[in-house]
């Protein structure tokens, strides 16, 4: 039994080799960044009738996300360098088949279609979110369906002179929200720019995610902001985001390595009680 950990961009995930899939228990212990290796979400392959490999990710907080799109990069990645898979692989994730392609230590996934259908998201609404004035602080939104869920707020300001994190907090389980929601709260920079800070589902603040780039490059498409291929600053760095005339979005970025982790005994006997 190991632990393998890499980031992207300072999104960091655990890929556990264990058996069984872990329990909610197990992963708070391992993402724990004092009492386990820590990290901002768990990653357990499994096998696939669809794809290459199968994966499930799971938060921080031990609940299950539907997609990841560093999670995805950084399995991927594992899964050429590590385990002998040809660099153009597919993943079955959270019902779908990404395609990814690893060139070196940067990944190339295919997020598939952005929504903005309310029940795809999904979000309490009968008309999709764009630009829509949310019961927090006053704030606009636009809601977009990855796979997963996002809330994206357009600012002029500094985003570091906002209290973005109150925000993120207070959106991700507001009941508009029947799964609770990733926010991402943005600034355009130019028309194929922007940056944004990260509330993630289950997680809290993060220095990048590959889903919440993808959901606010959509977004700022949609609303007439930015266009085509659009460079997404995170405070860990930038990924690269691809959107199609079909909100068909591919996801690109770097992957780092940290190591393994060969788990002391008293970790596994803690990891036994789940």
């Amino acid at each position: 039994m190991f632990f393998f950990k890499s980031h992207g961009l300072g999104n960091d995930y655990l890929i556990a080799d264990v058996e069984a899939p872990p329990s909610a228990g197990q992963v708070r212990l391992a993402c724990d960044r004092n009492r386990g290796m820590g990290s901002d979400g768990l990653l357990w392959g499994c096998a696939s009738t669809r794809a290459d490999a199968g994966l499930r990710i799971f938060n921080p907080d031990g609940s299950e996300a539907e997609i990841s799109g560093n999670g995805l990069r950084i399995f991927a990645h594992w899964l050429h360098h590590h385990q002998g898979f040809s660099r153009d692989l597919t993943i079955e994730v959270g019902g779908r088949v990404v395609a990814c392609r690893v060139d070196g230590d940067r990944v190339q996934v295919d997020m598939g279609k952005a929504s903005f259908v309310p029940a795809e998201v999904p979000v309490r609404a009968e008309a999709p979110l764009i630009e829509t004035p949310l019961p927090v602080a006053g704030l606009r939104g636009t809601a977009v369906g990855m796979g997963n869920p996002h809330c994206v707020v357009f600012v002029e300001q500094d985003l570091d002179s906002l209290p973005w994190r109150a925000w993120g907090e207070a959106l991700e389980r507001h009941p508009l929200f029947p799964n609770h929601t990733n926010v991402q709260i943005a600034r355009v920079l130019a028309e194929d720019s922007l940056e944004i800070r990260i509330w993630e589902r289950g997680a809290g603040p993060t220095l990048a995610s590959g889903s919440s780039a993808c959901a606010a490059a959509a977004a700022a498409v949609r609303t007439g902001r930015c266009r085509g291929q659009i460079a997404v600053e995170a405070p860990g760095g930038t990924l690269q985001v691809s959107v199609g005339a079909d909100w068909v979005l591919t996801l690109e970025g770097p992957v780092e390595e940290v190591g393994t982790f060969t788990p002391a005994p008293a970790f596994l006997a803690r990891w036994e009680r789940g």
